[in-house]
């Protein structure tokens, strides 16, 4: 492998950098970091690469991909499993290739809904700050038992597998909704209408598409039990962020849990702690003491890390080498 087969990373931290540096000494690729996102004005830094790679918020619209076809790239690495910031269509009809991570570590996400679910149920945050301050009161701690309660998990994929089988550990009732039911896994199988009724906590694991876009709404909301705890730590577009504050406001939903939000894009994994947050959905939910928000962190794990790396840099390497890779995505009209 020559090292002269050029990869530009978009979006990029030093922790990013550390762990594809490290991963690369198997590969000797040619990486060139950039922290700037990957839009159709920042496209032209990717000149004279073999491909781009991009994250989360990374927007790959048509007009990016348009740039990018201009500078004769023709491939496109996704560092994350996610892909509903690629217009895939317009990708498809250009003729790139994409490959992206579909898993890393559903574990990691996994746990890091639980941990939520724990931080908002056992008020963790109020706890600690009240026992920095010499507080030692229980007043409006009191928190639930997991067990028994029922919790809804829609989408039982990689990481909603994981999920059902920690919560069945805490001895909970689940119900479970995807469209491709997973007869291996035993639990019980729902509509979507019968956990937003059943459910004493909802935990988010589907893909962001145009079926699940706003999947918590106004009127789903209006279906679900009083006091019930929302996670989500799929993509932020899953939920209408004006109906769940609704929501709180009323006390139909009694905590929120978000390591993702529908307008991130320009927040998440940057240090905006100077300046005033000019979002105003997300300062009124940061205000709201039964709303923890944690900054799309749960991938964030070193077996994550290194698990990414490793396969971006494969699925590069055997694109170039063989022209194919298994983790290829494709385009499906259906």
């Amino acid at each position: 492998m020559k090292k002269n087969m050029k990869i530009a990373f978009f979006s990029t931290k030093p922790y990013d950098q550390l762990f594809f540096e490290k991963a690369n000494k198997e590969f000797s690729l040619d990486l060139k970091f950039f922290k700037e996102p990957l839009t159709k004005n920042t496209a032209h830094l990717a000149k004279e690469s073999f491909a781009v790679c991009a994250f989360v918020n990374d927007d790959l619209c048509k007009s990016t991909l348009e740039e990018l076809k201009k500078l004769n790239i023709q491939t496109i690495a996704l560092r994350c499993t996610g892909f509903n910031n690629l217009d895939l269509k317009a990708a498809f009809e250009m003729g790139f290739k994409v490959v992206n991570v579909p898993h890393y570590s559903p574990h990691a996400v996994a746990e890091h809904a639980v941990a939520l679910m724990l931080a908002l149920n056992r008020k963790i945050p109020k706890a600690y700050i009240r026992s920095k301050e010499g507080n030692f009161s229980l007043d409006s701690l009191l928190g639930f038992d997991m067990n028994e309660k029922t919790v809804g998990v829609i989408g039982t994929g990689s990481i909603g597998k994981v999920l059902v089988k920690i919560l069945q550990g805490f001895e909970c009732k689940i119900l479970c909704y995807d469209p491709k039911p997973d007869t291996k896994l035993n639990v019980d199988y729902t509509g979507l209408e019968d956990i937003f009724k059943k459910a004493d906590i909802i935990s988010l694991h589907c893909p962001l598409n145009p079926n699940t876009y706003h999947l918590i709404n106004e009127n789903s909301i209006k279906l679900m039990k009083d006091h019930v705890m929302i996670i989500n730590t799929g993509r932020g577009g899953l939920i209408d962020t004006k109906a769940v504050i609704d929501g709180l406001k009323e006390e139909k939903i009694g905590y929120l849990g978000l390591d993702v939000y529908e307008e991130e894009a320009n927040l998440f994994f940057e240090d905006k702690s100077d300046r005033v947050l000019l979002d105003d959905l997300l300062a009124r939910l940061l205000m709201m003491p039964n709303v923890i928000v944690t900054s799309h962190m749960g991938f964030f794990t070193d077996n994550a890390m290194q698990t990414i790396a490793q396969t971006t840099l494969s699925n590069l390497h055997d694109l170039k080498t063989k022209n194919r890779s298994n983790n290829m995505v494709i385009y499906c009209e259906c």
